[in-house]
């Protein structure tokens, strides 16, 4: 799940996929802006077969925990 999120990540910023940790910001380090992060979300959803809730989603800053989240989302949906 990481290298496919990486991979995505890359679409919206230029950042080499070999850079991007699990401790990676989406904001501070990588350079997304909110209108990057929503797209992405989009593109997760249709990834990874689930609908994100835009309110949890909120919490989530690091690539790290994007992944939980959306480990912990597919288990639920």
């Amino acid at each position: 799940m990481l290298e496919k999120i990486k991979e995505l990540i890359c679409n919206y910023v230029e950042a080499d996929p070999a850079d991007i940790t699990e401790n990676s910001r989406f904001i501070e380090d990588l350079g997304f802006n909110s209108y990057d992060f929503i797209s992405m979300l989009g593109d997760l959803e249709e990834e990874f077969g689930v609908t994100i809730d835009e309110t949890e989603i909120t919490d989530v800053h690091t690539v790290g925990e994007a992944v939980k989240y959306l480990s912990d989302l597919k288990e639920r949906q």
